[in-house]
């Protein structure tokens, strides 16, 4: 990469990691995969959990990115300005449709204990394409990525940052249980535990947050068009 894309890559980078980041808040991948690493044959199944899920990921965000790339999108500063408060909005009223929404069920999750690696395989596909919370943060962060004037290096490099920071529920836990095994699992636990209290409350106040800016972010870019 180019010394002179290094510094619009940085540009695009603040404004994709915190969409990342709110992404990897996911209590249900978090428990899935603690689950699955606490059976037999943990670590292999929860190798391709991970893997499932971060190429179904990458796959979604490649398509948008690309899709964006071939259509120029957009053109014109104020189009920008007017797609920026229309996903804005859309993930504002996406948080408060989740928090009128009832607590999901977690009795299901004990089918993951003892599951084959190649049956955790198609669950990680599975769990991320039903994933529609950290699917719809990354939307905005793809379309930054897609509008931006990167070269190809450029725009991979921030597509396996955003991917690898949103499939963290993932992959992390398995790295985590690879370093320190005992550790791990007592740490996964109770993060599982406070994530599946307090994620819920969190993914709100992400969803709601990361929306009244890209809303403001346009509103400003109309009145400055």
């Amino acid at each position: 990469m180019s010394s002179l894309q290094s510094g619009p890559v940085l540009q695009v980078l603040v404004f994709v990691v915190p969409f990342g980041l709110a992404g990897a808040v996911s209590p249900l991948m978090l428990i899935e995969q603690t689950v699955i690493l606490a059976g037999p044959d943990g670590e292999r199944a929860g190798r391709r959990y991970a893997a499932g899920a971060a190429l179904t990921l990458l796959l979604f965000v490649s398509v948008l990115v690309l899709g964006g790339r071939a259509i120029s999108l957009p053109q014109e500063p104020h189009l920008d300005a007017t797609l920026d408060i229309v996903i804005g909005a859309s993930l504002v009223v996406f948080a408060l449709a989740i928090r009128g929404r009832r607590p999901r069920d977690h009795d299901g999750h004990r089918a993951c204990r003892g599951m084959r690696p190649r049956e955790a395989l198609g669950f990680g596909v599975f769990s991320m394409a039903t994933n529609f919370t950290t699917l719809a943060l990354v939307v905005p962060a793809a379309k930054e990525i897609a509008s931006s004037d990167l070269d190809l290096a450029g725009r991979a490099v921030i597509v396996a940052v955003l991917v690898v920071l949103a499939s963290t529920p993932a992959w992390l836990p398995v790295a985590l249980t690879s370093v320190a095994p005992g550790a791990a699992e007592r740490g996964l636990f109770a993060i599982s535990d406070l994530i599946e209290r307090r994620g819920r409350l969190l993914i709100v106040l992400f969803l709601a947050g990361l929306g009244w800016l890209l809303v403001v972010r346009g509103i400003l870019r109309l009145l400055g068009a």
